[in-house]
Protein backbone atom coordinates (compact mmCIF):
# COMPACT_ATOMS: atom_id res chain seq x y z
CA UNK A 1 0.00 0.00 0.00
CA UNK A 2 1.35 3.42 -0.97
CA UNK A 3 0.39 6.67 0.77
CA UNK A 4 1.26 10.05 -0.75
CA UNK A 5 1.83 12.87 1.76
CA UNK A 6 1.59 16.41 0.36
CA UNK A 7 1.38 19.05 3.11
CA UNK A 8 2.27 22.71 2.93
CA UNK A 9 4.52 24.21 5.56
CA UNK A 10 2.76 24.74 8.89
CA UNK A 11 3.56 28.43 9.20
CA UNK A 12 5.51 29.17 12.36
CA UNK A 13 5.64 25.49 13.30
CA UNK A 14 6.96 23.04 10.69
CA UNK A 15 8.60 23.33 7.30
CA UNK A 16 6.97 21.35 4.53
CA UNK A 17 9.26 18.33 4.76
CA UNK A 18 9.14 18.41 8.56
CA UNK A 19 5.33 18.32 8.37
CA UNK A 20 5.44 15.46 5.87
CA UNK A 21 7.75 13.42 8.09
CA UNK A 22 5.60 14.06 11.15
CA UNK A 23 2.52 12.89 9.27
CA UNK A 24 4.38 9.80 8.08
CA UNK A 25 5.45 9.06 11.66
CA UNK A 26 1.84 9.04 12.81
CA UNK A 27 0.56 7.03 9.87
CA UNK A 28 3.24 4.36 10.33
CA UNK A 29 1.59 3.49 13.63
CA UNK A 30 -1.54 2.67 11.65
CA UNK A 31 -0.07 1.33 8.40
CA UNK A 32 3.37 -0.09 9.35
CA UNK A 33 3.91 -1.89 6.04
CA UNK A 34 2.91 1.03 3.80
CA UNK A 35 5.28 2.86 1.50
CA UNK A 36 5.23 6.62 1.93
CA UNK A 37 5.88 9.22 -0.75
CA UNK A 38 6.73 12.55 0.84
CA UNK A 39 6.03 15.46 -1.53
CA UNK A 40 5.52 18.68 0.42
CA UNK A 41 3.88 21.32 -1.75
CA UNK A 42 3.39 25.08 -1.79
CA UNK A 43 1.25 27.67 -3.55
CA UNK A 44 3.78 30.22 -4.79
CA UNK A 45 4.27 31.90 -1.43
CA UNK A 46 6.50 31.02 1.49
CA UNK A 47 7.84 27.49 1.21
CA UNK A 48 7.84 27.28 -2.60
CA UNK A 49 11.62 27.20 -2.83
CA UNK A 50 11.87 24.54 -0.12
CA UNK A 51 9.14 22.45 -1.74
CA UNK A 52 10.87 22.39 -5.10
CA UNK A 53 14.54 22.35 -4.11
CA UNK A 54 15.39 19.65 -3.46
CA UNK A 55 12.46 17.35 -4.06
CA UNK A 56 12.87 14.44 -1.62
CA UNK A 57 11.10 11.11 -1.67
CA UNK A 58 11.48 9.15 1.58
CA UNK A 59 11.30 6.19 1.84
CA UNK A 60 9.66 4.72 -1.26
CA UNK A 61 10.29 2.40 -4.16
CA UNK A 62 8.56 4.87 -6.50
CA UNK A 63 11.14 6.56 -8.76
CA UNK A 64 11.28 10.35 -8.40
CA UNK A 65 9.13 12.14 -10.98
CA UNK A 66 11.91 14.72 -11.04
CA UNK A 67 14.71 12.32 -11.97
CA UNK A 68 16.93 14.02 -14.53
CA UNK A 69 19.89 13.06 -16.70
CA UNK A 70 22.42 12.83 -13.91
CA UNK A 71 22.28 16.50 -12.91
CA UNK A 72 21.33 17.35 -9.37
CA UNK A 73 19.48 20.37 -8.11
CA UNK A 74 20.54 22.41 -5.16
CA UNK A 75 20.45 25.71 -3.35
CA UNK A 76 22.51 28.80 -4.13
CA UNK A 77 22.68 32.31 -2.69
CA UNK A 78 23.34 35.59 -4.49
CA UNK A 79 23.87 39.10 -3.13
CA UNK A 80 21.18 41.33 -4.63
CA UNK A 81 19.49 44.66 -4.00
CA UNK A 82 16.91 44.38 -1.23
CA UNK A 83 13.50 46.08 -1.28
CA UNK A 84 14.88 49.42 -0.03
CA UNK A 85 18.28 49.28 -1.67
CA UNK A 86 20.46 47.51 0.89
CA UNK A 87 22.19 44.32 -0.24
CA UNK A 88 20.67 41.02 0.87
CA UNK A 89 21.82 37.43 0.45
CA UNK A 90 18.96 35.84 -1.44
CA UNK A 91 18.73 32.06 -1.78
CA UNK A 92 17.47 30.52 -5.01
CA UNK A 93 17.60 26.99 -6.29
CA UNK A 94 17.69 24.48 -9.09
CA UNK A 95 15.30 21.57 -9.21
CA UNK A 96 16.53 18.01 -9.45
CA UNK A 97 17.28 17.29 -13.07
CA UNK A 98 19.12 20.56 -13.39
CA UNK A 99 16.89 22.33 -15.92
CA UNK A 100 14.62 24.57 -13.85
CA UNK A 101 15.65 27.45 -11.60
CA UNK A 102 13.38 28.39 -8.70
CA UNK A 103 13.15 31.91 -7.30
CA UNK A 104 11.01 33.28 -4.48
CA UNK A 105 10.35 36.99 -4.84
CA UNK A 106 10.08 37.20 -1.06
CA UNK A 107 13.72 36.17 -0.61
CA UNK A 108 14.96 39.26 -2.51
CA UNK A 109 12.08 41.72 -2.31
CA UNK A 110 10.03 40.45 0.59
CA UNK A 111 8.14 41.94 3.47
CA UNK A 112 10.00 39.76 5.95
CA UNK A 113 13.25 41.53 5.03
CA UNK A 114 12.02 44.78 6.58
CA UNK A 115 10.99 45.60 10.16
CA UNK A 116 7.49 47.11 10.35
CA UNK A 117 8.77 50.64 10.95
CA UNK A 118 10.80 50.58 7.69
CA UNK A 119 8.13 49.31 5.33
CA UNK A 120 7.65 51.75 2.47
CA UNK A 121 5.66 50.54 -0.57
CA UNK A 122 6.13 53.92 -2.26
CA UNK A 123 9.86 53.20 -2.71
CA UNK A 124 10.24 49.44 -2.35
CA UNK A 125 11.56 47.74 -5.48
CA UNK A 126 11.60 44.27 -7.00
CA UNK A 127 14.99 44.97 -8.60
CA UNK A 128 16.66 42.23 -6.55
CA UNK A 129 14.25 39.63 -7.88
CA UNK A 130 15.21 40.70 -11.39
CA UNK A 131 18.84 40.25 -10.43
CA UNK A 132 18.09 36.68 -9.38
CA UNK A 133 16.47 36.02 -12.76
CA UNK A 134 19.56 37.49 -14.43
CA UNK A 135 21.76 35.23 -12.29
CA UNK A 136 19.75 32.19 -13.40
CA UNK A 137 20.08 33.30 -17.03
CA UNK A 138 23.84 33.71 -16.66
CA UNK A 139 24.01 30.21 -15.20
CA UNK A 140 22.31 28.83 -18.30
CA UNK A 141 18.79 28.15 -17.05
CA UNK A 142 16.00 28.73 -19.52
CA UNK A 143 13.02 27.62 -17.42
CA UNK A 144 12.39 29.63 -14.27
CA UNK A 145 9.66 29.32 -11.67
CA UNK A 146 9.08 32.55 -9.73
CA UNK A 147 7.00 32.40 -6.55
CA UNK A 148 5.15 35.68 -6.06
CA UNK A 149 4.11 35.61 -2.39
CA UNK A 150 5.28 37.82 0.46
CA UNK A 151 6.38 40.96 -1.37
CA UNK A 152 7.24 44.27 0.31
CA UNK A 153 6.69 46.02 -3.01
CA UNK A 154 4.01 47.75 -5.05
CA UNK A 155 6.02 48.57 -8.16
CA UNK A 156 4.23 46.45 -10.75
CA UNK A 157 7.39 44.43 -11.27
CA UNK A 158 9.11 47.31 -13.02
CA UNK A 159 12.15 46.68 -10.82
CA UNK A 160 12.38 43.11 -12.15
CA UNK A 161 12.28 44.36 -15.74
CA UNK A 162 14.69 47.20 -14.96
CA UNK A 163 17.28 44.71 -13.70
CA UNK A 164 17.02 42.96 -17.06
CA UNK A 165 17.56 46.14 -19.06
CA UNK A 166 14.14 47.79 -19.39
CA UNK A 167 13.84 51.55 -18.91
CA UNK A 168 10.86 53.46 -17.50
CA UNK A 169 10.81 57.08 -18.62
CA UNK A 170 8.91 60.22 -17.68
CA UNK A 171 7.60 62.83 -20.15
CA UNK A 172 11.06 64.45 -20.33
CA UNK A 173 12.69 61.13 -21.27
CA UNK A 174 14.37 60.73 -17.88
CA UNK A 175 14.54 57.43 -16.01
CA UNK A 176 12.06 57.17 -13.17
CA UNK A 177 13.40 56.35 -9.70
CA UNK A 178 12.57 52.89 -8.34
CA UNK A 179 9.36 52.17 -6.49
CA UNK A 180 5.64 52.15 -7.11
CA UNK A 181 4.94 55.83 -6.48
CA UNK A 182 7.11 56.96 -9.41
CA UNK A 183 4.93 55.04 -11.88
CA UNK A 184 2.39 57.88 -11.64
CA UNK A 185 4.78 59.84 -13.89
CA UNK A 186 5.40 57.03 -16.36
CA UNK A 187 5.23 58.17 -20.00
CA UNK A 188 7.15 55.51 -21.94
CA UNK A 189 8.60 52.03 -21.55
CA UNK A 190 11.82 51.35 -23.46
CA UNK A 191 12.54 47.65 -23.96
CA UNK A 192 15.26 48.12 -26.58
CA UNK A 193 17.95 47.15 -24.08
CA UNK A 194 16.05 44.26 -22.51
CA UNK A 195 18.28 41.20 -22.22
CA UNK A 196 17.66 39.30 -25.47
CA UNK A 197 17.78 35.99 -23.59
CA UNK A 198 14.38 36.83 -22.12
CA UNK A 199 12.87 35.77 -25.43
CA UNK A 200 14.48 32.35 -25.11
CA UNK A 201 13.20 31.44 -21.65
CA UNK A 202 10.00 30.25 -20.08
CA UNK A 203 9.03 31.97 -16.84
CA UNK A 204 6.24 30.46 -14.75
CA UNK A 205 4.98 32.96 -12.19
CA UNK A 206 3.28 31.13 -9.33
CA UNK A 207 0.69 32.92 -7.21
CA UNK A 208 -2.08 31.97 -4.81
CA UNK A 209 -4.12 35.12 -5.48
CA UNK A 210 -6.32 36.19 -8.39
CA UNK A 211 -6.45 39.93 -7.63
CA UNK A 212 -6.51 42.37 -10.54
CA UNK A 213 -3.91 45.09 -10.83
CA UNK A 214 -6.11 47.99 -9.69
CA UNK A 215 -9.39 48.85 -8.01
CA UNK A 216 -11.07 47.78 -4.75
CA UNK A 217 -9.67 44.24 -5.03
CA UNK A 218 -6.39 45.30 -6.63
CA UNK A 219 -2.83 45.08 -5.39
CA UNK A 220 -2.70 48.41 -3.60
CA UNK A 221 -6.02 48.34 -1.77
CA UNK A 222 -5.89 44.68 -0.80
CA UNK A 223 -2.25 44.31 0.23
CA UNK A 224 -0.88 47.85 0.49
CA UNK A 225 -1.82 48.35 4.17
CA UNK A 226 0.14 45.29 5.33
CA UNK A 227 3.16 46.71 3.49
CA UNK A 228 2.92 49.99 5.39
CA UNK A 229 0.61 52.01 3.15
CA UNK A 230 -1.68 54.62 4.70
CA UNK A 231 -5.07 55.29 3.05
CA UNK A 232 -3.56 58.22 1.12
CA UNK A 233 -0.65 56.05 0.02
CA UNK A 234 -3.03 53.31 -1.10
CA UNK A 235 -4.88 55.76 -3.34
CA UNK A 236 -1.62 57.09 -4.79
CA UNK A 237 -0.25 53.61 -5.42
CA UNK A 238 -3.46 52.44 -7.06
CA UNK A 239 -3.41 55.45 -9.40
CA UNK A 240 0.26 54.79 -10.18
CA UNK A 241 -0.40 51.15 -11.07
CA UNK A 242 -3.33 52.22 -13.22
CA UNK A 243 -1.00 54.55 -15.10
CA UNK A 244 1.46 51.68 -15.44
CA UNK A 245 -1.27 49.50 -16.93
CA UNK A 246 -2.38 52.24 -19.33
CA UNK A 247 1.15 52.78 -20.64
CA UNK A 248 1.66 49.04 -21.05
CA UNK A 249 -1.48 48.88 -23.19
CA UNK A 250 -0.54 51.99 -25.19
CA UNK A 251 3.05 50.91 -25.81
CA UNK A 252 2.84 47.13 -25.95
CA UNK A 253 -0.79 46.41 -26.75
CA UNK A 254 -1.12 44.17 -23.68
CA UNK A 255 -4.11 44.43 -21.36
CA UNK A 256 -3.11 44.01 -17.72
CA UNK A 257 -5.95 46.05 -16.21
CA UNK A 258 -8.72 43.51 -16.67
CA UNK A 259 -6.84 40.20 -16.37
CA UNK A 260 -6.89 38.24 -13.10
CA UNK A 261 -3.66 37.60 -11.13
CA UNK A 262 -2.00 40.79 -12.43
CA UNK A 263 -2.11 42.26 -8.90
CA UNK A 264 0.02 39.49 -7.42
CA UNK A 265 3.06 40.70 -5.44
CA UNK A 266 2.20 44.37 -5.68
CA UNK A 267 1.48 44.13 -9.40
CA UNK A 268 4.61 42.12 -10.21
CA UNK A 269 2.30 39.70 -11.97
CA UNK A 270 1.53 42.43 -14.51
CA UNK A 271 5.17 43.31 -15.12
CA UNK A 272 6.25 39.70 -15.51
CA UNK A 273 3.36 38.97 -17.87
CA UNK A 274 3.54 42.06 -20.06
CA UNK A 275 7.26 42.84 -20.07
CA UNK A 276 8.89 39.41 -19.80
CA UNK A 277 6.23 37.18 -21.33
CA UNK A 278 5.75 35.13 -18.19
CA UNK A 279 2.92 32.68 -17.73
CA UNK A 280 0.91 33.58 -14.61
CA UNK A 281 -0.89 30.71 -12.97
CA UNK A 282 -2.09 29.01 -9.83
CA UNK A 283 0.96 28.54 -7.66
CA UNK A 284 -0.37 25.30 -6.24
CA UNK A 285 -0.88 23.82 -9.69
CA UNK A 286 2.52 24.99 -10.94
CA UNK A 287 4.20 23.37 -7.93
CA UNK A 288 2.16 20.17 -8.22
CA UNK A 289 3.03 19.90 -11.93
CA UNK A 290 6.71 20.54 -11.25
CA UNK A 291 6.83 17.91 -8.50
CA UNK A 292 5.00 15.28 -10.51
CA UNK A 293 2.18 14.94 -7.99
CA UNK A 294 -0.11 13.31 -10.57
CA UNK A 295 2.42 10.54 -11.24
CA UNK A 296 2.94 10.00 -7.51
CA UNK A 297 -0.81 9.65 -6.95
CA UNK A 298 -1.24 7.00 -9.63
CA UNK A 299 -2.31 3.80 -7.88
CA UNK A 300 -2.00 5.23 -4.37
CA UNK A 301 -4.28 3.98 -1.62
CA UNK A 302 -4.47 7.30 0.22
CA UNK A 303 -3.32 10.91 -0.06
CA UNK A 304 -2.77 13.27 2.86
CA UNK A 305 -2.78 17.07 2.68
CA UNK A 306 -2.22 19.62 5.40
CA UNK A 307 -1.30 23.13 6.46
CA UNK A 308 -1.14 25.18 9.62
CA UNK A 309 -4.79 26.20 9.51
CA UNK A 310 -7.58 24.83 7.37
CA UNK A 311 -10.48 27.26 6.95
CA UNK A 312 -12.73 28.82 4.32
CA UNK A 313 -9.75 30.46 2.60
CA UNK A 314 -8.20 27.07 1.87
CA UNK A 315 -11.07 26.38 -0.50
CA UNK A 316 -9.84 29.12 -2.85
CA UNK A 317 -7.48 26.87 -4.81
CA UNK A 318 -4.82 26.65 -2.11
CA UNK A 319 -2.40 23.74 -2.20
CA UNK A 320 -4.53 21.25 -0.20
CA UNK A 321 -7.40 21.70 -2.64
CA UNK A 322 -5.12 21.46 -5.68
CA UNK A 323 -3.79 18.12 -4.44
CA UNK A 324 -7.27 16.91 -3.46
CA UNK A 325 -8.63 17.76 -6.90
CA UNK A 326 -5.89 15.74 -8.57
CA UNK A 327 -6.34 12.81 -6.20
CA UNK A 328 -10.10 12.76 -6.70
CA UNK A 329 -9.59 12.58 -10.48
CA UNK A 330 -7.57 9.39 -9.93
CA UNK A 331 -10.00 7.89 -7.41
CA UNK A 332 -7.59 8.31 -4.49
CA UNK A 333 -9.22 9.22 -1.15
CA UNK A 334 -7.82 12.28 0.64
CA UNK A 335 -7.57 13.19 4.32
CA UNK A 336 -6.22 16.37 5.89
CA UNK A 337 -4.11 17.08 8.96
CA UNK A 338 -3.90 20.69 10.14
CA UNK A 339 -2.52 22.64 13.04
CA UNK A 340 -6.04 23.91 13.61
CA UNK A 341 -9.45 23.97 11.94
CA UNK A 342 -10.88 27.44 11.42
CA UNK A 343 -14.27 28.81 10.41
CA UNK A 344 -15.67 27.32 7.24
CA UNK A 345 -13.27 24.41 6.99
CA UNK A 346 -16.31 22.17 6.42
CA UNK A 347 -16.48 23.54 2.86
CA UNK A 348 -13.36 21.51 2.06
CA UNK A 349 -15.22 18.28 2.75
CA UNK A 350 -17.16 18.84 -0.46
CA UNK A 351 -14.02 19.34 -2.51
CA UNK A 352 -12.41 15.95 -2.31
CA UNK A 353 -11.21 15.91 1.31
CA UNK A 354 -12.96 13.14 3.23
CA UNK A 355 -12.01 14.20 6.75
CA UNK A 356 -9.86 16.74 8.56
CA UNK A 357 -8.08 16.33 11.87
CA UNK A 358 -6.69 19.17 14.03
CA UNK A 359 -3.36 18.71 15.76
CA UNK A 360 -3.69 21.35 18.48
CA UNK A 361 -5.88 20.38 21.47
CA UNK A 362 -8.48 22.94 22.52
CA UNK A 363 -7.10 25.38 25.03
CA UNK A 364 -3.42 24.61 24.43
CA UNK A 365 -1.32 27.81 24.42
CA UNK A 366 0.08 28.67 20.99
CA UNK A 367 3.68 28.66 22.22
CA UNK A 368 3.32 25.11 23.52
CA UNK A 369 1.64 23.95 20.31
CA UNK A 370 4.49 25.40 18.24
CA UNK A 371 7.12 23.76 20.46
CA UNK A 372 5.40 20.38 20.19
CA UNK A 373 4.31 20.73 16.57
CA UNK A 374 5.92 17.56 15.20
CA UNK A 375 4.58 15.42 18.05
CA UNK A 376 1.07 16.86 17.79
CA UNK A 377 0.93 16.50 14.02
CA UNK A 378 2.08 12.88 14.24
CA UNK A 379 -0.65 12.12 16.79
CA UNK A 380 -3.27 13.85 14.64
CA UNK A 381 -2.11 11.87 11.60
CA UNK A 382 -2.53 8.65 13.55
CA UNK A 383 -6.09 9.60 14.51
CA UNK A 384 -6.91 10.60 10.94
CA UNK A 385 -5.34 7.41 9.61
CA UNK A 386 -7.49 5.20 11.82
CA UNK A 387 -10.61 7.06 10.70
CA UNK A 388 -9.51 6.67 7.07
CA UNK A 389 -8.92 2.95 7.55
CA UNK A 390 -12.53 2.52 8.62
CA UNK A 391 -13.91 4.77 5.87
CA UNK A 392 -11.91 3.20 3.04
CA UNK A 393 -11.40 -0.35 4.32
CA UNK A 394 -7.62 -0.09 4.59
CA UNK A 395 -5.58 -2.69 6.49
CA UNK A 396 -4.27 -1.33 9.78
CA UNK A 397 -2.05 -2.35 12.65
CA UNK A 398 -3.87 -3.20 15.88
CA UNK A 399 -3.91 -0.61 18.63
CA UNK A 400 -1.20 -1.32 21.19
Amino acid sequence: MRIVICPQAFKGGLRGMEAARAIATGLRRVFPSAEFVLLPVADGGDGTLEALVPAVLFPTTLPSPLAGEGQDGGLHATSVTGPLGEPVQAPWGVMAGGSTAVIELARASGLALLPPERRDPLRATTFGTGQLILTALDAGYRRIIVGLGGSATNDGGEGIARALGARFLDAAGLDLPPGGAALARLARIDLSRLDPRVKEIRILAATDVANPLCGPEGASETYGPQKGATPDMVRALDAALRRFGEVIEEELGVDVLTRPRMGAAGGAGAGLFALLGAEIGSGADIVCDALGVDAALEGAALAVVGEGRLDWQTAYDKAPIAVARRARAKGVPVIAVAGSLGPGYEALLGQGIALAEAATPAGMPLAEAMARAAELVADAAERAGRQAATLFSLTVAPLS
